[in-house]
């Protein structure tokens, strides 16, 4: 199967996924706000952050001084394109899965209506 078109490597790590599936419910996140939704550390988030940056899917704004300073954070139109193209990329693959592997010889049919073994039919039918 090949890579459905749309499927972005940049994005694809969960962590990254998760950065921007948050950021694309928004217009503007705060960085504490991002770090805690995601349970991540300072150091791990600021990293996927920096990435995500430099591809040009993120606007990074800093705002205030001292220890007021904020960090804001959003998708840029490139970064929610690129999301939207993965995501459906995503859903491609899901669906496609189902139809393009045909079962084998050696996989169970799958579990429909079950018969009692025949020891217990005949203890049924014995009772009857």
């Amino acid at each position: 199967m090949s890579t459905p078109s749309g499927f972005d490597e940049l994005i694809h790590p969960s962590t990254r996924l998760s950065v921007v599936a948050l950021l694309a419910a928004t217009e503007w996140a705060d960085f504490p706000f991002i770090r805690d939704s995601l349970s991540l550390s300072d150091s791990a988030l600021s990293k996927q952050l920096h990435t995500l940056e430099e591809a040009g899917y993120l606007e990074i704004r800093k705002e205030g001084g001292g220890r007021k300073r904020r960090t804001k954070v959003r998708l840029t139109q490139r970064g929610r394109t690129a999301f939207e193209g993965h995501v459906a990329a995503l859903r491609a693959i899901v669906e496609g899965a189902g139809t393009t592997a045909p079962r084998t010889a050696a996989e169970p049919e799958p579990a429909t209506a079950r018969t009692a073994p025949a020891s217990q039919q005949h203890h049924a039918e014995a009772g009857r």
